[in-house]
C-alpha cells in the first residue's frame, strides 16, 4: 500500500515538472512564411472629383407681359407646348389700335400741307423783301410759320412710328426659342403693362447648372489647382434617383464674389439638352471632375484596415509583413486615393491578410487584384 502511493506521488511530480517546464521558443526559420499577395505600387492617372448639389436653370428664361392696353382676343398656343422666336402667341383686339394709327397718319398729311404752306409763304416773303415790296418783319414771321410747321410735322411722324408701335404688341409674340408655361389669362378678359405676367418660356438647349461651393471647398480646389483653368473642370450630372445623365457639361463661370448668406461661390455649368430630360429648377447631384488626369496613388479597399489611429496597410520589407499608417482622398470605385504613407515601389500586400501579423516573414507573389482607375 506504502509503496503504491511513492509511486504514485513520484508519477504527479513527474507530470508536474513536465506540465511546468517551458516550451523551447520557436526561431524565425522554425516558421512558415505566409503566403500573400502583393501590388507594386505606382503612381495612375485619374479624374479628382467632388460632389455638389446643383440646381438647374435655363439659360434664358421669359416673362412674356402685354405691352398695350385693350381685350385678348386669342390664344394662339397650348399650355407646355415648344415655341419658336417669332411665334404668334396672343392677339389683342387690334381694330382701336388700327384706328390711332389712321388718326396718326391723318394728322401727319395735315402737318405736310402746312409745312408745305409754311414753306411757299416764307418764300414769297423772300422775294418781296429783295424787290423792297415786303419788310423785314414779314420775312421774320413767315420764318417762324415755317420752322413751326416743320416741327408739326416731326410731331406728327412721331405719332404716326408709335400708332404703328402699338398696334404692333398687339401681337404678343414668342421672343425666344422653348417651352411655354400655362396661360394665366385667358380671351375676353382686358391686358395691359400693370395686369401682370401673361405666361413664361424658358429655353431648353443648352441649360444651365448653377452649383453652390461653400468656401472651404472652393479653396480646397483651388489649392489643388483643380480650378486654375475653369475649362478643364467636367460637370457630371445625376438625378435625385441617382441615375447618371448622360451628357457632361463645362464650367462657364465662376462667381466673382461670396454670397454673404450662404458664405459660398457660385459655380455654372453650360449642359447639352437635346432630349429635355432637364427642367428648370429642378435639383440634381453635380460631380465635378478634372478632364486633365492628375497623377495619384490608389488602392483596393480591401488592403485598408481600420483601428482606433486610422487606417494602415500590409506592406513587405525585408521579406517580413510590416504595417504603414495611410491618409487616405476620395473612393474611386473599389479603389481608394492614399494622399500620404506610400511611395512608388512599395510592395503593397493585397491577399492574404487574415492570418497576416506584423514582422511575420512572408512569401510574394503577384496579386489577382488590381486597383480600378478613374475614367
Amino acid at each position: 500500500m506504502m509503496m503504491r502511493a511513492e509511486t504514485t506521488r513520484f508519477a504527479l511530480l513527474l507530470a508536474g515538472l513536465f506540465l511546468a517546464a517551458p516550451a523551447s521558443p520557436a526561431t524565425a526559420q522554425d516558421v512558415a512564411p505566409l503566403r500573400v499577395g502583393t501590388l507594386t505600387i505606382a503612381m495612375q492617372p485619374i479624374n479628382p472629383a467632388k460632389e455638389f448639389v446643383g440646381r438647374i436653370e435655363a439659360r434664358e428664361r421669359v416673362e412674356l407681359r402685354a405691352r398695350v392696353t385693350g381685350f385678348l382676343q386669342d390664344v394662339l398656343f397650348q399650355d407646355g407646348q415648344a415655341v419658336k422666336e417669332g411665334d404668334l402667341l396672343y392677339r389683342i383686339e387690334p381694330a382701336p389700335f388700327q384706328a390711332a394709327l389712321s388718326r396718326a397718319q391723318g394728322a401727319l398729311e395735315q402737318a405736310r400741307g402746312q409745312a408745305a404752306f409754311a414753306d411757299q409763304q416764307y418764300t414769297r416773303a423772300q422775294e418781296l423783301l429783295q424787290s423792297q415790296a415786303g419788310s423785314a418783319a414779314m420775312r421774320d414771321q413767315r420764318l417762324a410759320e415755317q420752322l413751326t410747321a416743320k416741327g408739326n410735322v416731326q410731331i406728327a411722324e412721331a405719332n404716326v412710328q408709335a400708332a404703328e408701335i402699338d398696334l404692333g404688341y398687339a401681337e404678343v409674340k414668342a421672343p425666344i426659342t422653348g417651352l411655354i408655361g400655362r396661360t394665366s389669362i385667358t380671351r375676353g378678359n382686358v391686358v395691359g403693362p400693370d395686369r401682370g405676367v401673361l405666361t413664361t418660356i424658358v429655353s431648353q438647349d443648352p441649360m444651365h447648372v448653377a452649383i453652390p461651393v461653400s468656401q472651404r471647398e472652393f479653396l480646397t480646389l483651388k489649392s489643388a489647382d483643380r480650378v486654375a483653368a475653369k475649362d478643364e473642370l467636367a460637370a457630371l450630372i445625376h438625378f435625385s434617383d441617382g441615375s447618371p445623365y448622360d451628357h457632361p457639361g463645362k464650367i462657364d463661370f465662376v462667381d466673382v464674389s461670396v454670397n454673404k448668406a450662404t458664405d459660398s461661390v457660385t459655380m455654372r455649368a453650360v449642359v447639352p439638352n437635346p432630349n429635355g430630360r432637364l427642367i428648370d429648377g429642378q435639383l440634381v447631384r453635380v460631380t465635378l471632375q478634372l478632364e486633365t488626369p492628375v497623377e495619384k496613388i490608389l488602392v483596393p479597399q480591401a488592403a485598408l484596415i481600420a483601428d482606433q489611429q486610422g487606417f494602415y496597410v500590409f506592406v513587405v520589407e525585408d521579406g517580413k509583413a510590416a504595417i504603414r499608417r495611410v491618409t487616405l482622398g476620395n473612393e474611386i470605385g473599389t479603389s481608394a486615393v492614399v494622399d500620404s504613407g506610400l511611395a512608388v515601389g512599395d510592395q503593397l500586400i493585397v491577399e492574404g491578410l487574415s492570418t497576416l501579423r506584423p514582422g511575420a516573414p512572408v512569401s510574394v507573389r503577384p496579386a489577382a487584384v488590381l486597383p480600378a482607375k478613374a475614367g
